[in-house]
């Protein structure tokens, strides 16, 4: 495949090191200097475009490579109240995108089990569940956009939540999300269902940026012949 990277930080980086281990090409790199760059002009020979940005930007990004009939993966949060807008656009325009609020194969696993306890947890009335998100302190949003993910999955299976859910400490979920940023954190996110017996914890752990920047290459891989708009589910169908 030819690539364009749109957002050449450090998972922009990472993206480039996997795109060249599995043998594709990187035809296009995007960042602020080059913004411009990111035209029909330039996306006319890309096979895909990965972007992982930021929340100002990713919407733009985004919604020009749809216009461009460019498959796009999208990997940057805080943005998503946006999200279905472009969806909308991709489907109007037969063209192509993906976006996740993180690739990595195993928060993904991890938000197949939040869904099933968050089911399994509606039997029971004597537990709060909250969420705990780390990341590094560069991160521009808060809380992450896998711990809204994983409250949102929760929410949607949550038959008494006047009972067993938190107040609310953001606008983003009704389940409480503590959000912290440490030094070089590539991201750590906790569930917790707390009784006044005992605790139940789903927590996963990142190690590096690797794991997302494969997970988004794969659906780079997933996405480039297809037409229409997908979801990280449909990498495991």
């Amino acid at each position: 495949m030819k690539v364009a990277i749109i957002g050449y930080g450090k998972m922009g980086h990472e993206i480039e090191q996997v795109l060249l281990q599995r043998g594709h090409t990187v035809a296009l790199i995007i960042d602020q200097n080059n913004a411009h760059d990111l035209c029909a002009e330039k996306l006319a020979d890309i096979d895909v475009a990965i972007e992982f940005t930021t929340p100002d930007t990713a919407y733009t990004n985004v919604r020009t490579c749809i216009e461009c009939g460019t498959p796009v993966v999208c990997g940057t949060t805080g943005w998503h109240d946006r999200l279905e807008e472009l969806q909308a656009l991709c489907r109007e325009k037969n063209s192509t995108m993906i976006w996740s609020s993180n690739y990595s194969l195993g928060v993904n696993i991890t938000f197949r089990l939040n869904r099933y306890l968050a089911e399994l947890m509606n039997r029971f009335d004597a537990y709060n569940v909250a969420i705990e998100e780390i990341h590094h302190t560069q991160k521009k949003d808060a809380p992450s956009g896998t711990a809204i993910s994983l409250a949102d999955d929760i929410l949607e299976r949550v038959e008494r939540k006047s009972e067993w859910v938190n107040e609310p400490t953001t606008e983003a979920s009704a389940i409480e999300i503590t959000s912290l940023r440490e030094g070089a954190v590539p991201g750590t996110h906790t569930v917790t269902y707390t009784s006044e017996d005992d605790k139940i914890e789903i927590k996963h752990t990142l190690f590096s940026r690797r794991a997302l920047a494969l997970g988004a290459v794969v659906a780079a891989e997933y996405i480039a012949p297809r037409k229409g708009v997908f979801t990280i589910d449909n990498l495991f169908e």
